[in-house]
């Protein structure tokens, strides 16, 4: 058991870690939000009432827990606006329970048109981004010309730093992508407009995060996308613009890595991927469709079709190496009720030769082969069972499969959208 824990999606993002991290915050004090931006998109369904966050850490629908905004998200306060209000009419005020760190960059207008201008030249080669700006955004950062939330306090400094990159991001628009510009005034203003209610949440989180676990506190530590988007160590370059894995934490939150006392990796029962890509075990037969049909597979953020295939276990185990999970917890089972037989991948035919573990660049996936082993499915529902043992023998002997496959103990398991379809084998938190 442990007093701090961070979820960590095993795959291409999607797994359903808003629901886990909203679980497991009942028990928690804090809840912390570390990389990624408003392509994140976390999907709660309370009372049978859905509410999508893409910013604000899901565990802020629980009254007892302060959410943090990490240095290492690039904010739309745009985004943020919209969805602090959405919150407000579910639940009440969030804001005396939010936290955003001063150190956060901002991503403004402009770096959604650079982004929207990009993929349309790019044409048929595209990476399939949500198109909201992330990429622009932390290439700014990264470049060191991007502005932070400390800037909004800036004063008449804000004015000029604005039309700097501002005059940085038209002439790309304007001589490159033939596209419009913006206007920097009306950015400014309405950057200063938003920044004026929304200043007494800026804080130096780090700090603020470091004292919570100080003091005896549950932190929980919240990932968005998955670990196969990583932009070093995912399917590059058809990868987020972020860092996904247990290591951004302590970039992103500014905690040191060695506080997080238990990992758990959030997987599907099967798999799915949102955009372009390789996709070893994608399947575009019936059996993939009834997948998408059953499990609603559309994107959170961006409600595009997800692609739907088979649990991939030579990733699972990659990913468990570069993590080290403590455990598993195994979402949408319900999804595979109806299937007769449910594969399984264990390894790659790659030029001939047969692997159980590779690369996960790009080009290493696209010339590879998926290798079944194929289990008898369970022809019953499992929606909404909450005990273990009160799941079908052939259920059981798939996730105890997948356990062993990929080298780490499932810990939960969920048997639909809500709260309380859950199967809880191993307490987390003290």
């Amino acid at each position: 058991m442990a007093q701090t824990v961070a979820v960590i999606g095993v795959q291409w993002g999607d797994e359903g870690k808003g629901k886990i991290v909203d679980a497991l915050s009942a028990q928690a004090d804090a809840v912390v939000r570390f990389q990624g931006g408003h392509n994140a998109g976390h999907t709660l369904v309370i009372d049978d009432e859905e509410i999508v966050l893409h910013l604000v850490p899901a565990g802020i629908m629980h009254e007892q827990v302060t959410g943090y905004i990490g240095n290492g998200v690039v904010l739309s306060l745009e985004s943020l606006d919209a969805e602090i209000e959405e919150i407000r009419q579910k639940i009440g005020d969030p804001c005396n329970r939010l936290r955003i760190s001063e150190d956060c960059s901002l991503l403004l207008p402009s770096h959604v048109a650079l982004d929207q201008a990009r993929e349309e030249a790019k044409g048929k080669k595209a990476i399939g981004t949500t198109g909201r700006g992330i990429g622009p955004a932390y290439e700014d950062k990264i470049a060191r010309r991007g502005l932070r939330v400390h800037d909004l306090m800036s004063g008449s400094e804000l004015v000029d730093k604005v039309k700097e990159l501002l005059d940085y991001h038209n002439f790309q628009l304007k001589h490159y992508y033939k596209a419009e510009t913006l206007d920097a005034k009306r950015v400014t203003d309405d950057l200063l407009a938003r920044a004026e209610w929304m200043h007494s949440m800026f804080a130096d989180t780090s700090r603020e995060i470091l004292a919570c676990i100080q003091s005896g506190n549950k932190v929980l530590f919240e990932g968005a996308q998955g670990v196969m988007l990583d932009i070093d160590h995912g399917t590059y370059p058809f990868v987020t613009s972020s860092n996904t894995g247990i290591g951004a934490i302590a970039t992103g939150a500014g905690v040191p890595v060695s506080s997080v006392q238990y990992t758990l990796g959030i997987a599907k029962a099967y798999a799915t991927r949102v955009g372009s890509g390789p996709f070893p075990t994608e399947d575009s037969t019936d059996a993939g469709r009834v997948i998408a049909t059953r499990g609603h597979e559309f994107g959170a953020t961006t409600g595009r079709p997800r692609r739907c295939g088979w649990f991939d276990a030579v990733l699972a185990r990659r990913a468990h190496k570069q993590n080290n999970f403590n455990g598993l917890c195994l979402t949408k089972l319900d999804v595979l009720d109806t299937l007769e037989e449910i594969p399984i991948c264990t390894a790659y035919r790659i030029n001939g030769e047969v692997q159980t573990e590779t690369s996960i660049g790009a080009f290493q996936l696209e010339n590879c082969r998926p290798i079944y082993e194929t289990l008898p499915g369970w022809k019953v529902s499992t929606r909404g069972i909450t005990n273990y043992e009160q799941l079908p023998s052939n259920a059981k002997s798939y996730i105890e499969r997948i356990s062993e496959l990929s080298e780490v103990p499932v810990d939960f398991v969920s048997t639909g959208p809500g709260r309380q379809d859950m199967i809880q084998l191993n307490s987390v938190f003290d």
